[in-house]
Order: structure tokens, then sequence, then C-alpha cells
């Protein structure tokens, strides 16, 4: 790989707090100087010169919730289709729920996804291994031969263990080996046949609707096991603002806790459900407007610490249902930081912030090598235009799934270059 500078480019990188204009000089993959340091750096001969004004550097996304099909539901999405989409987003390291068919919980299926992913993805792919066998909530699996194959963090992936001894027993045996424990909050007797947010908007559309208590008194149970085992928790995806206030208890008593949110929480709410628009029937539900503004702040003041797509392709046999039929999920890969673009352009959340979020707080929460575009990092590097007007059409989409909240919406802002190890894997 020849060597590139990637010149005249604004580079915003919270792992240093850098945000400047200057050079990215790359060289065998990795960042050899940055910023205002690259100005006469002596760059080998035939090194390739790219002029990125009017362009933002930022290190490459990573994205800690991504359901992926394959094994099992290749249909929906494989390794290497996820891995295009992502790349399309300006998302460079993805972290694969165990979720498949067979699950993901023991030593052979993670070894599977990292073969797999060496030689068809465009992108980093970590497994994340289950929290209990068969996602079922009985037995755990083995955590360390798990996490010794390369597993970055277990979870049961969309659902929550529902005994407590089994989830305090879990997080004992994760404290131990300084594993993340990463829970989805969804009590499912609470849910029971509960499609959508509670509420007037339910009332009207004649939906069984889902109480904000289903995921509150789950988050709390798990907090106080976590206060008891003393465990790295992470609450995947919270969506009401009493879920907020629990984590910043949590966070101020000293607790190693932390959280993450869907941009589509961030960036929708239960009236874009519409005529019953299955797209929008998500896990957990969209919540009110003031339930949203409430979830921005939260991300702007650190409450809540990642962002994630939640990536969940669905073909159209579970979709194209009554709402009340139809399967949870949307799929977010192409569309994540084109749609965290809106909180930047409406003045809520900070670019520094939000790449935060949406970067090196997961890389720094999984111990990954990413998020950062320090010297001697890899090259991982999204480029975006933050004024590119683009509306995101059907037939543009290259997840195997088109089932995308953000269809046919308006954005401004778009990755127009992806590199992995200072190769380009995707260009727009």
């Amino acid at each position: 790989m020849k060597p590139r500078v990637l010149a005249n480019v604004r580079i915003i990188d919270p792992s240093t707090q850098m945000d400047e204009t200057g050079d990215i000089v790359i060289i065998d993959g990795r960042i050899a100087a940055i910023g205002a340091a690259a100005t006469g750096f002596a760059v080998p001969a035939g090194t390739e010169i790219e002029d990125c004004s009017g362009l933002i550097a930022v290190p490459g996304l990573v994205d800690a919730c991504v359901h992926i099909g394959e094994p099992g539901a290749e249909h929906r999405e494989t390794i290497a289709s996820a891995s295009r989409a992502a790349a399309c987003g300006g998302v460079t390291s993805i972290v694969m729920m165990p979720d498949t068919d067979p699950v993901i919980d023991d030593v052979a299926l993670v070894d599977y996804v990292q073969r797999l992913a060496r030689d068809e993805a465009v992108i980093r792919v970590y497994p994340a291994a289950a929290l209990t066998k068969g996602l079922r909530g009985e037995e755990m699996t083995e955590f360390g031969l798990l996490l010794e194959a390369g597993a970055v963090m277990l979870s049961n992936g969309r659902h929550t263990v529902d005994n407590p001894a089994v989830m305090r027993r879990a997080m004992t045996y994760a404290r131990d080996f300084g594993a993340v424990v990463a829970v989805a909050t969804q009590d499912r007797q609470l849910i029971a046949t509960g499609v959508m947010n509670e509420g007037l908007f339910a009332n009207w559309l004649g939906l069984p609707g889902i109480p904000r208590e289903a995921e509150i008194i789950p988050l709390e149970r798990d907090l106080r096991l976590a206060a008891l085992t003393k465990a790295r928790y992470h609450a995947m995806s919270i969506s009401v603002p009493e879920s907020a206030d629990v984590i910043r208890a949590a966070k101020a008593r000293g607790m190693p806790v932390t959280a993450g949110i869907s941009i589509n929480h961030l960036t929708l709410n239960e009236t874009d459900i519409g005529e019953y628009r299955t797209f929008f029937r998500l896990s957990p539900p969209l919540r009110t407007e003031d339930d949203r503004r409430a979830m921005v702040t939260a991300i702007a003041d650190e409450t809540i610490d990642i962002i994630v797509s939640a990536h969940d392709p669905q073909d159209v046999d579970t979709k194209r249902l009554p709402f009340a039929d139809a399967e949870n999920g949307a799929i977010g890969l192409e569309t994540l930081l084109a749609a965290a673009l809106r909180l930047y352009h409406s003045g809520d959340v900070s670019l520094m912030r939000l790449i935060d979020a949406l970067s090196t707080r997961p890389a720094q929460i999984l111990g990954l090598d990413a998020g950062t575009l320090k010297v001697g990092a890899r090259a991982d590097i999204a480029l975006i235009d933050p004024e590119y007007p683009w509306v995101l059409s059907k037939d543009e989409i290259v997840s195997r799934s088109k089932n995308s909240a953000f269809e046919d919406a308006r954005f401004t802002g778009k990755v127009l270059q992806t590199l992995v190890a200072g190769a380009t894997v995707h260009s727009a």
C-alpha cells in the first residue's frame, strides 16, 4: 500500500480533544503524523496526496450493537453485506450480537465469526458472546474460554435474563474476567402483547402499549446486582428519562456502569409510526417527543455514553404484516452518522461529543484498538462532508434487508470516504 496524505482536512479526534485543520499522514496502514505536527513531515517518494478541503476526518465509527443474520438467516444479512453497509456509513468496527442460529455460545462459533470476518468483511468485526447458553437465561456459558477466543463482551442479545440469581452469578464471574456485561433491559412479562409506547397515541391507533416500567424495573434490578457484584455493566439501549436518571445516580456512586442508546430514539418519536408503518416497530419502542429530547440532553451531558445503530435486518416476510404482527427492528448502519448529524446541525450536541459517543467511547468501554487518530494508531478514518444534502433511497441501500426507519429521509452530512488501515473501503 502506498503512503498517503489527507491534506487540508479538519480533524476531530475526541481521544486527544483535537479539533484543527491540517494533514493526516498514513504509512503502512497507521497514522504517522497528524494535524499541525504533520506540517513539514518528510513523506516517502510516491506518496499519494489527496486534497480534503471542506471535509472532516474523524476516527472510524465503532458500533457496539449490530444484529447479523449469519449464521442461520443469511437471507436477511451476512457478515459481508453488513460490513459493506457499515463502510457506507463510516463505521469501521462493529460488535456482532450473539443471537444468531446457532447462538454464539461456544468457542467454535466465536472462531467461525472471526474467520468469516477476516475472509469476507471489509471492516473489523468483533463477536459478542452469549451470556447464557442458547440465550435462555438459565445456564452460564464458558466466559473464560469465550473471551480468550476473542469475544469482546458478554450479552444475552435481545433477551433479558429473567432470573436474578442467574444474573447475579453471571455478573460475579464476568467481574473476575474483567468482562463487560451488556444487557437489553426489557421485561417480557410487562411487555406482554405490547407493540408500541403506552400512551394516548397508542390508544388512538388501537394498539396495545408497552409501559416505560418494562425498561426501568429490570434496569434498576440489574444495577442493584451490579452494585452487589461490582461487575462492569452496560445497558445496551435505554429510551426513557427515568432510565437515564437511574444511570446518572449509579455513576454518581462510582459504579462502573455505562449506557447506550440507539440513534432511532434520539432522532425519531412515536408519532413517526404514522399509519402503522412497521419499519418503526422497534425494541424498546419509540417514545414521546419529550422523552426523545430528554435523551438527547442525556447524550450531551454524557449520562448516556454511546450511540448505536441497533442494526436489526428483517425481510418482507417479517415486516410486511399488520403492525401488531411484525417483528421488531430496523437497519441502521448506513444512516448512523447521517442521522446523528441532525443533533449537531440542530445545536443540541457538539460535534466533538457526537464523535466521542459514536467512536471513541465505545472503543474505550470494550478495550478495542479503535476510536482514535493518535500517531501510531491504525488509520481507520471516516471522511465527512457535513453539509452534503442527500435522500436515502431504498434502491441505494446496501444492506440485504431494506427495513430502514429513514427510508426517503432527507439528511445533511454524508460519509464520502471510509478508510480501514489506510485503505479505502468505501467512496461515495
